[in-house]
C-alpha cells in the first residue's frame, strides 16, 4: 500500500470529522428552550438546588423570593483578576482575566470569563435551609465597602459580606483572593445567636447560558464547551448542555468537583473532600443551565458558630496549577482519549520551552524527538516505499500485458512481490503506530493555553492563530508535493491524477489552522523528506552495485 495515500486518507477522515463537528455546532439539534421540571409543583426560584420531598428546601425557596431592594456591585481587583460581586446573592457576576487579552490587537481588553450579560456565566452559592434561617443566592447581603484592591506588598485580600435574619442568625460570606492566583477561597460562617439550633446545607453552583458562538475557536477547530463532573468513582465526565436539558444529574461522592469549561479557560467549584457532596444539574429557561454541588446537612447549636468552605477556580487551564488544587482538575485541558500519550508530549514541550523560552522552538524540537523515537519504524516504511518504487517499471509491464484482466494482473503482481521479497503492506504498520502520537500532539497544541497568543519569530506572533500571510501552509503544501514525488506513483492513471490534487486540498485546509500546528507539520514533512530521500538513495545504490 502506498504510505502517502494511507496517511492522506487518515488525515482526510480526521479533517472530515472536524468539519462534521462544526456542522453539528452550527446546524445540529439544540436543547429545548424551556427546562424540563422534575416536579409538578411550581417553584418561585427554579435555579436553586432542590431534593425530592425535602420540606426544608421548599420552605427556603418560598421564603426567598426576590425583593424590590436594590442591589450593589462590589468591585474587587487583584494583580490577575478584576471581578464584580453582586450584593444580591453574593454572586460573582463579572470576572476579567487581566493577563489574557482577547486578542493581540486589543492588549487592554481582557478575556471576560464571567458575565451576566448576553451569554450568562456566573458563580453562585448559598444555603438550603429552613424558612428565614438560611440565605440563598437571591438574598440581600451587606458589604463594608464597594471596592477592594490588592495593595502593593499585600498578598491576601478578604472580601466579607454579611446576611442576618434579624432573629439572631448571622451568616458571613468571605471571598479570599491571593496575589498571582486564580483560586478564590470562600468561607461561610454561621453565627447562631438564636434560641434554637440552625440546620442547613451549603450549595455552590455555576450558571451558564449555552453560548451561541465561541470566539476562541477557529473555523476548523472546535473544542468542548459545557459542564464537567469529576468524582471518586468516575473521572472527568462531560455533562453537555444537551444532557442537562434531558435529565437532571444526581450523584453523591466524597471527592470531586464540578466545572464549566471552554477553550483555554474554565471555572470550577471544589467542595471540601472530607464530607459527601451531592452533585446536580438543572435546566432553566432560555438555554440556561446550572451545575453544582451541595453538602450534607450541617447543624449549628444555639449560641455557637460554624464555618463551611469551598474553593472556586476561575482562570486559564494551567495544568500544574490545576493539579495542585484538586485531583483530576488538570484534565480540563482536554487531550481526549489519548491523554496517556498527550501528557508526556506536553511535558516534553514544556521542558524545551524552559530551555528556549519560545514555544515555536519547543514545537520544532518536540517534532525532532518524536521523529527520532520513530526513526526505525519510519525507516521500515520508507524502505518499503523505496522497494515499491523500484518495482514500478515491472508493475507497469504487467499492467500493459494483462490489460483489463484484473484477476490475472493481481496474481502476477503478488507473484512479483514474492519473487522480489517486497511486502506492499510493509509501510502501513509503522504509520498506524505513529498516528496516536500525531493526534495526541495535535490536541496538546490545540488545548494548551500556554501557546495562546505565543509569538515565534518574524511574522508569526501568535502560534494559536492562523498564519496571517499563509506562508507556512504554502510551505507545507510544497513539502507534501515533494513527498508525493518521492513515493511510487499509483499504477491507476485516474488514481494518480486524483492524488496530484491532495497537496492543494490540504494546503487549503491548513490555511486556517493555528500556525503552531502548521509549524509542526512543516517540520515533520521536511524531516520525513530528508529521511525518505536518504533511504531511497541507499537502496538505489545497493541495487546499482548488484547489477
Amino acid at each position: 500500500m502506498d504510505n502517502l495515500r494511507f496517511v492522506l486518507f487518515v488525515f482526510f477522515v480526521f479533517l472530515s470529522f472536524l468539519l462534521w463537528e462544526q456542522w453539528q455546532i452550527d446546524y445540529g439539534p439544540k436543547p429545548p428552550a424551556m427546562a424540563q421540571s422534575d416536579s409538578a409543583t411550581p417553584r418561585p426560584a427554579g435555579d436553586l438546588p432542590q431534593r425530592p420531598n425535602d420540606e426544608e428546601t421548599v420552605a427556603s425557596v418560598r421564603s426567598d423570593a426576590p425583593t424590590q431592594e436594590a442591589s450593589q456591585r462590589i468591585r474587587v481587583l487583584t494583580d490577575v483578576l478584576s471581578l464584580e460581586i453582586d450584593t444580591r446573592g453574593g454572586d460573582l457576576r463579572q470576572l476579567d482575566l487581566l493577563n489574557y487579552p482577547v486578542s493581540k490587537d486589543q492588549p487592554n481588553h481582557p478575556v471576560r470569563l464571567f458575565t451576566d450579560q448576553g451569554d450568562i456565566f456566573i458563580a453562585q452559592s448559598g444555603f438550603i435551609g429552613a424558612a428565614q434561617q438560611a440565605p440563598t443566592h437571591h438574598s440581600m447581603w451587606r458589604a463594608e465597602a464597594t471596592e477592594y484592591r490588592l495593595q502593593e506588598g499585600q498578598d491576601v485580600l478578604r472580601v466579607p459580606l454579611t446576611w442576618t435574619n434579624g432573629q439572631g442568625v448571622t451568616v458571613t460570606k468571605t471571598y479570599i483572593l491571593r496575589r498571582g492566583s486564580y483560586l478564590i477561597d470562600m468561607e461561610q460562617t454561621i453565627d447562631n445567636r438564636s434560641d434554637s439550633n440552625w440546620t442547613g446545607r451549603q450549595y455552590i453552583q455555576l450558571q451558564r447560558k449555552e453560548p451561541t458562538s465561541t470566539q476562541e475557536d477557529s473555523q476548523f477547530i472546535r473544542t468542548y464547551t459545557g459542564g464537567v463532573l469529576h468524582t471518586a468513582d468516575k473521572s472527568y465526565e462531560k455533562i453537555a448542555f444537551k444532557d442537562m436539558a434531558t435529565s437532571n444529574l444526581d450523584v453523591k461522592s466524597r471527592q470531586g468537583w464540578i466545572a464549566m469549561i471552554q477553550h483555554y479557560f474554565l471555572a470550577a467549584w471544589v467542595p471540601p473532600g472530607e464530607d459527601e457532596s451531592t452533585f446536580y444539574t438543572k435546566a432553566l429557561a432560555d438555554r440556561v443551565f446550572v451545575i453544582g454541588a451541595y453538602s450534607p446537612q450541617a447543624e449549628v447549636p444555639a449560641g455557637s458558630s460554624q464555618t463551611l468552605r469551598a474553593r472556586l477556580f476561575a482562570g486559564p487551564k494551567l495544568q500544574h496549577v490545576l493539579e495542585s488544587i484538586a485531583p483530576g482538575l488538570e484534565l480540563t485541558a482536554d487531550f481526549g482519549i489519548l491523554t496517556v500519550i498527550a501528557k508526556p508530549i506536553y511535558w516534553l514541550l514544556e521542558t524545551f520551552h524552559g530551555y528556549f523560552n519560545n514555544w515555536g522552538w519547543a514545537i520544532i524540537f518536540v517534532t525532532l524527538v518524536i521523529k527520532a523515537l520513530f526513526f526505525k519504524l519510519s525507516e521500515a516504511s520508507y524502505r518499503s516505499m523505496a522497494n515499491m518504487r523500484k518495482l514500478q517499471p515491472k508493475l507497469a509491464e504487467l499492467k500493459e500485458r494483462y490489460g483489463e484482466d484484473r484477476q490475472r494482473y493481481n496474481q502476477a503482481m503478488m507473484e512479483l512481490y514474492r519473487k522480489e521479497k517486497v511486502n506492499p503492506l510493509g509501510g502501513c504498520l509503522p504509520i498506524l503506530v505513529q498516528i496516536p502520537v500525531f493526534i495526541s500532539l495535535y490536541w496538546v497544541l490545540v488545548e494548551s493555553v500556554d501557546l495562546r497568543q505565543a509569538p515565534f519569530m518574524l511574522w508569526l506572533d501568535d502560534l494559536s492563530s492562523k498564519d496571517p500571510y499563509f506562508v507556512l501552509p504554502l510551505i507545507m503544501g510544497v513539502s507534501m508535493f515533494i513527498q508525493q514525488r518521492l513515493n511510487p506513483p499509483p499504477t491507476d492513471p485516474i488514481q494518480a491524477r486524483v492524488m496530484q490534487f491532495f497537496p492543494l486540498i490540504f494546503t487549503v485546509f491548513f490555511l486556517f489552522f493555528p500556525s503552531g500546528l502548521v509549524l509542526y507539520w512543516v517540520v515533520n514533512n521536511i524531516l520525513s523528506i530528508v529521511q525518505q530521500w536518504y533511504i531511497t538513495r541507499q537502496i538505489e545504490k545497493t541495487a546499482a552495485a548488484r547489477t
